[in-house]
């Protein structure tokens, strides 16, 4: 029995695990934190969206440059097999209107104790507060609670996540002692940092509902809140990699509308009414998307026409994305040319990487905890039949 040391208790770890330990190999799991699935339990506070329902032409392009690299993973464990999987652990789920899969009970922790379950069943031992350090030549070290540990392994997968949300796990520290040349991180579906004047304070916890957004190539329909730092929200998360760019991002507050149909209705007579009033009667606008228009379109253009563009390309002021250990995930890290078809470091026999360490990103809606699911067991199957040749 070969003896395999999965580093990362997060989704592409366990999954990866699943996979080695279910071939019959010996698995020992180490994590720094003092449980595992931390994140994967923060993702489940709004539902744990475990994929997305859409056909795989329309899945692979969400993860743009890194789709052709990703597609062998995505395509042996698509989102079909993930509802397989997770309903083999007992969790039913459904798909939303927008096509997002979530459990039924809409929680993570169900899940997660189940998929725990199952691998203590297959063998697997899991050793918490286990920090790996780097290397000893081909053995692995660890920071543990009673001092300095060095363990060798017949092969080895890494799955130490990206570089936001410290405190979950991904600090990213891996990224000094990987042995490979590693892509900068780089906060991906990121809030936006806003510096609100004092007439933005009552709206503030408002939902932005009905508008476009737009960072060069990047464009979603997708809402935001407005908060004390600035915008966060689906909307604002799937052009942050545009903003990161260096894109200007345009706010549309009537993407249903042409500029045409704007100006026809701003044409109407007003009369006595304020502008606000008038915007608000005759283009059905609330009080926050007018407060908007006065917070970064002033000042406002007299003529019908020009006030329509305005409304439908408000330039967004801001201040950037906001930190990056704030984000919901990042791009950069271990580029895939490192890789080979089976997700093992070229330069580094029997050593495999997975999940959220790989240089790749995606927007929410499922894309992330698929790719990590994907790449995990892409990444346990690859170590399976490292370890069958080498015992030819």
């Amino acid at each position: 029995m070969s003896r395999v040391a999965v580093i990362g208790g997060g989704p592409a770890g366990l999954a990866a695990a699943e996979v080695v330990a279910g071939a019959g190999h010996a698995v020992d799991l180490y994590e720094a934190k003092p449980s595992l699935g931390r994140k994967f339990l923060m993702a489940g506070k709004s539902g744990l969206n475990l994929t997305h329902a859409e056909p795989m032409p329309d899945l692979l392009p969400r993860y743009a440059e890194a789709q052709a690299a990703l597609a062998p993973a995505l395509h042996a464990f698509d989102n079909a097999a993930i509802v397989a999987w997770a309903e083999g652990l007992g969790q039913q789920v459904f798909t939303g209107t927008t096509g997002r899969v979530f459990p039924v009970v809409m929680k993570a922790s169900p899940l997660l104790r189940a998929w725990l379950g199952r691998l203590q069943t297959l063998g697997v031992q899991t050793h918490t507060r286990h920090r790996w350090t780097g290397w000893a030549g081909k053995g692995l070290c660890f920071d543990t609670p009673s001092g300095p540990l060095g363990v060798t392994a017949d092969a080895t997968i890494l799955a130490c996540g990206g570089a936001s949300w410290a405190r979950l796990g991904s600090d990213g520290a891996w990224a000094g002692w990987i042995g490979s040349e590693i892509t900068p991180f780089a906060p991906a579906n990121a809030a936006l940092r806003v510096e609100w004047s004092d007439h933005m304070a009552r709206h503030l916890g408002t939902p932005l509902k009905g508008v476009a957004w737009r960072a060069g190539p990047h464009r979603s329909r997708g809402e935001a809140v407005l908060s004390a730092k600035g915008l966060e929200g689906g909307g604002i998360y799937t052009v942050s990699r545009g903003v990161r760019k260096g894109g200007r991002l345009t706010l549309d507050l009537l993407p249903d509308l042409s500029v045409d149909d704007v100006a026809a209705r701003l044409s109407r007579p007003r009369g006595k009414a304020s502008l606000s009033n008038h915007l608000r009667k005759t283009l059905r606008l609330d009080p926050v998307k007018i407060a908007l228009l006065q917070e970064w379109g002033r000042p406002l253009p007299d003529g019908p026409l020009q006030l329509a563009r305005r409304l439908k390309k408000l330039t967004v002021a801001h201040d950037g994305l906001r930190p990056m250990d704030e984000a919901i995930s990042t791009a950069g890290g271990v580029p895939m040319t490192a890789l080979d078809d089976h997700l093992m470091v070229q330069d580094r026999p029997g050593v495999f990487c997975a999940g959220e360490m790989l240089d790749w990103e995606a927007p929410t809606g499922g894309y992330l905890l698929t790719a990590c699911l994907a790449t995990g067991r892409r990444a346990g199957q690859g170590a399976v039949d490292y370890l069958a040749a080498a015992a030819l």
